[in-house]
């Protein structure tokens, strides 16, 4: 589809990535002068959103240092898409690749790295995306003069003090540029840079004074220009091709469709081709609408424009008939009557692509949209969780009674995750008849960190109950001058030497004959109890064939009879659970039993 004659240049796409509080947001909202961090949940950006900024503006903000870096800037601007985490960057994707051509990774300079971080590197270089680190904070450095200008102008001994100036230095090379040493990067402050295809470039900002952010827009226009400028060639007669962001009811226009248009023209009175999970929407487009520059994709504070054609890459509102079930994260192409159909087996390809791998057992997992669905999935493996079901939609009965099925077989299996979703009434109501967890919130990381919390009381709740149901050690004497039945039930009192003695547990003798049960316990209030521990001293009823005075007499000892299979689960599964004396009691027992049973290996 490409023809020389008629390639120009498209704005090239920069995703912005980096730790949940590191700035990111808020360093878009200081380039917009928009405030849309303090409307996300938990002040943490959750869904995609795209923002255009003109190459007029860049040159506006960083006119100070064109002559100083000699650019020549001949791109229409940049598209920058804020994602709610290096997960969702993996989702933002084109047929082949990533959908980002360049990407600015946050760091609080700081804190440093964090797991997120090291994670948004390694997603970049899977992806072979170039990108920029914006050391961001410079604000907080103690003693540092912060403006809002460029960093390269304020970076000296004549506007700062010394002392700030060396601090920065030693926050910048431990907590950005040695982490990308050990990661495998050659990186340096911007300014020191000469080879920067070999070395990364690290734009020291704060996102609260607006101090380098012209260093940036300069930084990143440049090197998409310069390092990009084939793969930022549009085929001007070439269809649209982009992602669904969100799909929103908009007054006089019915279902309409925010989208990031990576490549190709759009034009009003084409066809638009969706795919979703269960296949192919085709509907003609009634209008192309795009927000003013420097606005929210997500939530602009102005109308949008209508327009007869949009060129890549670029965020549109598409209004067209029939998008009822449309799903945001869908791939989507605009195209001509005669292209529908080369379109939809693109459209199926990418589908398939996109397909999250289910296990054979597992949880449910929903979201509101593909993009925070696969990320979610992406979250959830990494911590080894398997995956029953996973869609897009509302929470409903029929996942209920599913998740329920799911816990018969394995009780783990009983939760449903659910990001950003709506749970039905008839979901609800079901949801309290059986023994099903739900999960719902705004914030991802939040879900898996409640999920592995849940996990790990179940762990311990069914540690808990399976430890119950084992006979505990114990080991007793009967006290002189305490027989007070001999037999029919044997009535004494007993001391507690070591362990654990419960209602129910067999009793036996040193030379291991079996000789009945603890029929009752009883304190020295004489009230019935169900366990006495060590130290304690207690009247015992032993129902059985024990005689006091023909099989047993006072001082003898008495050991809880424990069969071996359990035995056994105390010493490889249970050790820990034991108290000392208790693990006394049990060691004392199975030498017993290895000498009666004359098996060295008994209770191993």
């Amino acid at each position: 589809m490409y023809n020389g004659d008629i390639m120009a240049l498209r704005c090239p796409i920069v995703s912005v990535l980096g730790h949940v509080d590191h700035g990111k947001t808020s360093l878009l909202d200081r380039i917009r002068t928009t405030r849309v961090t303090t409307r996300e949940a938990g002040g943490i950006t959750q869904h995609i959103g795209a923002s255009e900024i003109p190459i007029g503006t860049i040159k506006k903000v960083s006119k100070d240092l064109l002559n100083i870096f000699k650019a020549d800037l001949s791109i229409p601007g940049i598209l920058v898409i804020d994602t709610p985490g290096h997960e969702a960057f993996t989702s933002l994707r084109k047929r082949g690749g990533a959908l980002a051509d360049i990407a600015i990774l946050v760091v609080d300079i700081n804190e440093g790295f964090k797991p997120q971080t090291i994670e948004a590197i390694n997603i970049l270089k899977q992806c072979k995306t170039p990108f920029v680190v914006a050391a961001n904070k410079l604000d907080k450095i103690s003693g540092w003069n912060s403006i809002n200008g460029p960093f390269i102008t304020n970076f000296n001994e004549q506007k700062q003090h010394p002392n700030a100036l060396t601090e920065f230095e030693i926050k910048l090379y431990e907590n950005v540029i040695a982490p990308l040493n050990e990661l495998g990067f050659e990186a340096d402050v911007f300014s020191r840079v000469k080879d920067t295809t070999k070395t990364i470039n690290v734009i020291p900002v704060s996102a609260m004074t607006g101090e380098g952010i012209p260093d940036l827009l300069i930084i990143i226009a440049g090197l998409a220009q310069k390092f990009l400028e084939q793969k930022l060639g549009l085929n001007v007669e070439g269809y649209a091709k982009g992602t669904v962001l969100e799909i929103k009811e908009e007054k006089g226009l019915g279902k309409t469709i925010d989208a990031i248009i990576y490549d190709g023209i759009a034009k009003a009175g084409d066809y638009i081709v969706i795919g979703n999970p269960d296949g192919v929407i085709t509907s003609k487009v009634k209008a192309l609408l795009k927000p003013k520059a420097l606005d929210e994709m997500m939530d602009p504070r102005d109308k949008f424009k209508p327009s007869k054609q949009i060129v890549a890459a670029t965020g549109v509102k598409i209004s067209a008939p029939d998008l009822d079930m449309v799903i945001a994260g869908s791939p989507l192409r605009i195209v001509s009557k005669s292209e529908i159909e080369s379109a939809k087996e693109e459209i199926v390809q990418e589908i398939e692509d996109f397909e999250i791998t289910l296990d054979d057992e597992g949880i449910i997992i929903k979201a509101d949209t593909m993009g925070s669905l696969e990320a979610l999935a992406t979250e959830l493996r990494k911590k080894n969780v398997k995956i029953k079901k996973a869609e897009v939609g509302e929470i409903n009965k029929k996942d209920v009674i599913e998740a329920t099925s799911y816990a018969m077989s394995n009780p783990y299996n009983g939760a449903i995750i659910a990001f950003n979703t709506k749970v039905l009434n008839d979901a609800k109501v079901e949801i309290e008849k059986n023994d099903v967890k739900l999960f719902e919130d705004k914030i991802i990381y939040k879900l898996v960190e409640d999920y592995e919390d849940w996990i790990k009381e179940m762990e311990e709740a069914l540690k808990s109950d399976e430890l119950n149901k084992l006979t505990k050690p114990a080991i007793l004497k009967i006290l002189p001058n305490c027989i007070f039945r001999q037999k029919a039930p044997a009535v004494c009192g007993v001391e507690v030497l070591y362990g654990t003695l419960k209602v129910g547990s067999n009793l036996m003798l040193e030379d291991g004959k079996k000789v009945g049960y603890v029929k009752e316990l009883r304190n020295n209030q004489q009230e019935t109890i169900k366990e006495a521990k060590v130290g304690m001293q207690v009247p015992i009823s032993i129902d059985g064939s024990l005689i006091l005075g023909r099989h047993a007499k006072e001082e003898d000892i008495l050991y809880v009879e424990v069969p071996e299979p359990e035995v056994r689960k105390f010493y490889h599964e249970y050790k820990s659970e034991l108290r000392g004396d208790e693990l006394e009691a049990l060691n004392r027992y199975t030498e017993l039993k290895q000498k009666v049973e004359n098996n060295v290996f008994w209770g191993m």
